[in-house]
């Protein structure tokens, strides 16, 4: 049933790919969050890593907004439902506000904002630039007038010298509001990785950066004018039902969960649990044993960075390989994958992984592939459902010395495991260097549960454990 309520919310947009937009948006989630707001954050685009800090600095899981997995109705209903309970909504933004696949912008950051009727503040990277910043932002207000952009965050900014030079042009040619800056920080910095910036999981000093990160914004950015900017989205309109609450669970799904095993979607898990399981984290690297499950669902990370912690758990790696041959049901994704290899090698280093598939796994400075994939289940698939799978691909590893396997699907778009086929099958265990999410592929989580049940009632009934 239709109704509206008020929901302040911001868009926080990027002119261009690293212009600042995360750190801004964990800065303003935490700083509100300490303020005594209950902030709901969320990332357009599929990711992973930036999503944990947002989660870090609001107490609240990061959800996805996303235009080729949802479609706008589905944004509609994800913004409207998740954002329940919350005092302001803070979108982050992909790439540059008006980037995106479609020419015509249809899934770009602005469309998003246009979308959700949620005012933009805009964060410009001005390292190496001073007048230069009017005709930058007259482009971006200018080239789709109707998204508000309601002020601007100046990052990077060298000197107080700098700062009145990009003031001084933003007043005489431009007339957007400044709200403040971002000085550069470079005690704060997170390094670098090839998908990104570090996952909170493996940066111990990520309480520390994020609460630098809120002392800066106080100091250097006009909270309050942030706030009344937010309060002027206009009511939210709502249409999705309440959640009914998980069904009493009958089953026992373990999920890898350590510093190597970390992207994993939230609508992912919930819909695990609303299927019917019980989510039992297990760490690969630290436990010498499996707890008692029925299946096994491994998802991505960077087990490279911690591949001699994984090949010294011996015990771990013997368990699952035996577990797997005897038909324990397996989901694995990207870094699962790589995991449930023969070994890991990266550059002369050849590291033993599991040993579930008849490959290996290399590492490479390029990546080997990136983006939205469409996917066809073939007739290998162990749970077969919808006929076309959305999903998304990134990583720098690529499967060699492969023996001849069946495919639970073949590449529409997208790299996959070879350019033509994706997901190896082995028994009763899928996988796939795609990554779903459960909006895309909305039976995915009930398709597998169901087929961990009818694995169950042929086979023993739970495996691992002591």
């Amino acid at each position: 049933m239709a109704a509206s309520r008020p929901l302040p919310r911001l868009l926080i947009a990027g002119a261009h790919r690293s212009s600042g937009k995360t750190t801004l948006a964990v800065a303003l989630g935490a700083a509100l969050t300490a303020d005594g707001l209950n902030v709901q954050s969320f990332k357009k685009g599929p990711d992973f890593i930036d999503p944990m800090w947002h989660t870090l600095a609001t107490g609240r899981d990061c959800r996805t907004l996303d235009f080729f997995f949802m479609g706008g109705d589905g944004i509609d209903d994800a913004f409207a439902d998740t954002s329940t309970g919350a005092d302001l909504a803070l979108i982050e933004g992909n790439i540059g506000l008006h980037d995106g696949v479609d020419l015509e912008g249809s899934d770009s950051t602005a469309a998003l904002a246009r979308r959700l009727a949620a005012p933009v503040i805009l964060v410009v990277n001005t390292r190496g630039i001073s007048r230069g910043i009017a005709p930058l932002l007259l482009g971006l207000r200018d080239f789709e007038p109707d998204v508000e952009i309601a002020g601007v965050v100046l990052n990077q900014v060298g000197s107080p010298r700098h700062e009145a030079k990009l003031r001084a042009a933003i007043e005489r040619y431009v007339g957007m509001e400044v709200l403040g800056i971002l000085p550069k920080l470079s005690e704060v910095e997170v390094k670098e990785r090839h998908l990104g910036i570090t996952p909170v999981a493996e940066e111990t000093r990520c309480r520390e950066i994020v609460e630098r990160l809120v002392q800066t914004v106080r100091g250097h950015v006009d909270l309050a004018r942030v706030r009344a900017i937010a309060a002027t989205a206009p009511p939210l309109a709502t249409r999705s039902p309440v959640a009914a609450p998980f069904p009493a669970p009958d089953m026992r799904i373990g999920v890898a969960r350590d510093a190597a095993f970390t992207f994993y979607y939230p609508e992912n898990l919930t819909a695990l649990r609303r299927a019917g399981a019980e989510l039992v984290p297990f760490s690969p690297i630290d436990d010498r044993r499996l707890p008692a499950v029925d299946a096994l669902y491994l998802g991505g990370g960077f087990p490279e960075f911690h591949a001699e912690a994984l090949a010294a758990n011996t015990p771990m790696r013997e368990e699952i390989r035996t577990l797997a041959r005897d038909g324990l049901p397996i989901h694995a994704e990207c870094g699962g994958l790589m995991y449930l290899s023969r070994a890991v090698r990266w550059g002369a280093t050849r590291t033993e992984m599991a040993g579930v598939l008849p490959c290996e796994v290399a590492l490479f400075e390029r990546a080997q592939g990136g983006g939205y994939v469409r996917l066809e289940p073939t007739a290998y698939h162990p749970w077969p459902g919808t006929n076309e799978v959305r999903a998304h691909e990134f990583h720098h590893s690529k499967v060699v010395a492969m023996e001849p396997v069946d495919f639970a699907y073949r590449v529409a778009r997208g790299r996959g495991i070879d350019g033509t086929h994706e997901g190896i099958v082995m028994g009763n265990t899928l996988a796939t260097y795609a990554h779903l999410h459960a909006a895309a592929t909305p039976d995915w989580a009930e398709r597998f549960v169901a087929f961990v049940r009818a694995c169950r009632s042929t086979n023993s009934p739970r495996r691992g454990g002591v």
